[in-house]
């Protein structure tokens, strides 16, 4: 079977590092990045935080820190790949256009398709106000266009089972010459954390597409790990998806996320991809 892929997603969105252990700072993010990459990660998934002091758990598109981050990163990991976020409530992504046009990153996310991006609490309120991740196809045009400029390489996000499907009327109206997959499980209001989905997901796909699984949730999403080494897909975890190990304890870092998703590989019966051999996977420059 194809060698494994490791993707470590290094930090989340909105996660307050005064309260869970999430890097921040491009000293930070190198860091944990170098313990993931010594755990047999080739490509980081990258995103951005305001470094102003006590403004660190919120985003940032300020293409110089974008610079400082993926610089730092990349000088830590030899070879290393860079996976940019690009995803942005709203018309306006000149914020993460700015960013991909300062990294040029080799892979950047492509959010293919809307989603009410909703959670609910046990006594029925909202965790936070309704809202919508707005990706019209304008929109994913319009990154897809920019990420062509720079010679990127897009990772579809795909958060639901028609979205999944509507990657594929991309790739036939000419808006992408090579759908790449990531079945993004365990948003409250997307697809669940479910290795039976996961399975028939594959049907709907273009036929020898690569493909993998952003997984988010806790130790129960292990086992669908597992299943996604098993099926052939590529692997992903790290600090943005969860804080939990397969035995429930909470992990110490992102490098003992990567060592545990090398263990589904191999038990797989699959080796690791280096980052030479990640780019030949994936066709990078």
């Amino acid at each position: 079977m194809q060698k494994a892929v490791l993707t470590c997603a290094l930090t989340g969105v909105l996660t307050n590092p005064k309260q869970h252990p999430v890097p921040v700072t491009p000293a930070q993010m190198a860091a944990e990045a170098r313990d993931a990459y010594n755990a047999g990660a080739s490509i980081m998934h990258v995103h951005l935080r305001q470094q102003e002091e006590g403004a660190g758990h919120m985003p940032s598109w300020d293409p110089d820190v974008a610079a400082e981050v993926c610089d730092a990163i990349r000088a830590a990991c030899p070879g290393v790949i860079i996976n940019l976020t690009t995803g942005v409530v709203g018309k306006d992504i000149s914020g993460p256009v700015a960013c991909i046009r300062r990294v040029k990153p080799e892979i950047a996310a492509c959010n293919a398709g809307s989603l009410n991006y909703l959670k609910i609490k046990e006594d029925g309120q909202w965790a936070w106000p309704p809202m919508v991740f707005d990706n019209p196809v304008s929109k994913v045009q319009a990154m897809l266009d920019v990420m062509a400029e720079t010679a990127t390489h897009p990772e579809f996000e795909c958060f639901d089972v028609g979205i999944v499907r509507a990657v594929g009327m991309f790739q036939k109206a000419g808006m992408v010459s090579n759908a790449e997959y990531n079945f993004v499980m365990g948003v409250a209001s997307g697809m669940p954390v479910d290795a039976d989905l996961l399975a028939l997901l594959l049907r709907w796909i273009t036929p020898g597409a690569l493909w993998q699984t952003t997984l988010i949730g806790r130790s129960e999403i292990w086992p669908v790990h597992q299943v996604t080494a098993n099926l052939g897909g590529m692997l992903r975890s790290g600090l943005e998806d969860t804080f939990y190990l397969p035995n429930g304890e909470r992990a110490n870092g992102n490098g003992q996320l990567i060592q545990e998703l090398a263990q589904c590989a191999k038990r797989a019966g699959r080796d690791i991809a280096s980052p030479a051999e990640t780019r030949t996977i994936k066709g990078l420059a």
